[in-house]
């Protein structure tokens, strides 16, 4: 499974990513995107349509390197992590290690043309009984406070960094499954989705009412890889797995059985991931073998 990963905005002109490699964190500047006219590169399948983008051959630069191993031979690796949207100075990354670690960033003086950017330390708690394999914050109670993480142990359990004495487990997989990734709904923090390692359905899960999923998508036919919430709706989300399939889903039926998606997309290969476009709704990104493909709904 992938330890790292960025929003997809198809209409900036820089990509700040920050990348899990091991056992830290390290913020790398990328180069600027190129936006030449779209190469359609095969017919449209199933209402979504490929295009590629060229992205140009320039510096990357090491921004800033989050390491809390200093003093330790054993560095656990890390498995996810997320930034705050509303605070872009915070960002959470998971680890095998059981924990979740909070950073703050700070952009020291300007130097030229290179602002110096520090990490430290916020809080480190432990998360699970096993594993951490990802950390999303929530947009609930204002956006900044808020987070949820899942890991080996088959739960979902939901943070709040003011009260950090107790966490709220929102779910608990039946034959406790692992749980390798969540994903918020960004319209409606009242909802988030989750999925199971091999496992071929999403799990759609309602905060105000625990352990008990009010939805399950389970159309794919092998094991699904990755999920994202529209960011302009909150009745619709993408799932991709190693089925070839990306699948758009509308459940303003919940909580009555979501039987089929509205809309799908056959890929030449398994799809590790996929990202719904935060600024242009009307694009959606997957990943599969070693190609990029951006879709229009």
């Amino acid at each position: 499974k992938p330890t790292g990963g960025a929003d997809f905005n198809p209409k900036a002109c820089r990509l700040d990513l920050l990348q899990a490699k091991t056992s830290y964190c390290s913020i790398i500047l990328r180069p600027c995107f190129r936006s030449p006219p779209p190469t359609w590169h095969r017919a449209p399948r199933s209402g979504m349509l490929p295009c590629a983008r060229g992205v140009s051959d320039t510096e990357t630069r090491l921004e800033c390197l989050l390491n809390n191993n200093k003093n330790s031979d054993f560095c656990a690796p890390l498995t996810s992590f997320d930034w705050n949207e509303v605070d872009p100075n915070l960002l959470g990354t998971s680890s095998i290690d059981t924990t979740c670690t909070i950073w703050g960033l700070e952009t020291g003086q300007v130097l030229g043309r290179v602002n110096l950017v520090s990490g430290h330390v916020k809080t480190q708690l432990i998360a699970h009984d096993k594993e951490v394999y990802d950390i999303a914050f929530s947009r609930a109670g204002g956006g900044r406070d808020m987070f949820a993480s899942v890991g080996a142990d088959g739960s979902v359990r939901m943070f709040d960094l003011r009260h950090l004495e107790h966490s709220t487990i929102i779910y608990e997989d039946p034959q406790h499954h692992p749980l390798l990734r969540l994903c918020w709904n960004k319209q409606d923090p009242n909802y988030l989705a989750t999925m199971a390692m091999d496992g071929m359905e999403v799990v759609i899960l309602d905060v105000r009412v625990p352990c008990t999923p009010v939805a399950r998508l389970n159309n794919h036919r092998a094991c699904v890889n990755g999920i994202a919430w529209a960011p302009h709706s909150s009745c619709h989300i993408c799932t991709a797995a190693d089925d070839h399939q990306a699948l758009i889903w509308d459940i303003q039926q919940m909580p009555r059985a979501i039987e089929d998606p509205i809309l799908a997309y056959t890929a030449e290969g398994e799809i590790n991931n996929v990202q719904w476009a935060s600024t242009q709704p009307d694009w959606i990104a997957i990943c599969y073998n070693n190609c990029l493909e951006i879709l229009r709904v």
